[in-house]
């Protein structure tokens, strides 16, 4: 899973459906996130891409897209923001929640 800077996020995240992790290194349900999105990734890799952002590093990104928490992960399609989970997501609802943008 890699993971992005804000001078690439427009051009990574505007073709598509496209799982972005918020998260910080420091923060334990963040890690807690990272199998479950290894998983994921597994399942439905092929159709949908997936990447993390450090809050930490990418201040102006959180505030812009009213990161108050973390993990908060966002689903976009074709660039625009369709949902925001906070908090640790289970795999099955993830996946179920993504193949709705398919």
């Amino acid at each position: 899973m890699k993971e992005i800077e804000q001078k690439d996020f427009s051009s990574l995240t505007k073709e598509g459906v496209v799982l972005v992790d918020f998260f910080a290194t420091w923060c334990g349900p963040c890690r807690m996130m990272s199998p479950i999105l290894e998983d994921i990734e597994k399942e439905v890799g092929d159709k949908v891409k997936i990447f993390k952002v450090d809050v930490d590093k990418n201040e102006m990104l959180a505030r812009t897209y009213g990161i108050m928490s973390i993990p908060t992960l966002m689903i976009f399609k074709d660039g625009i923001a369709k949902e925001k989970h906070v908090g640790v997501w289970m795999k099955n609802e993830c996946v179920e929640t993504l193949k709705n943008y398919l």
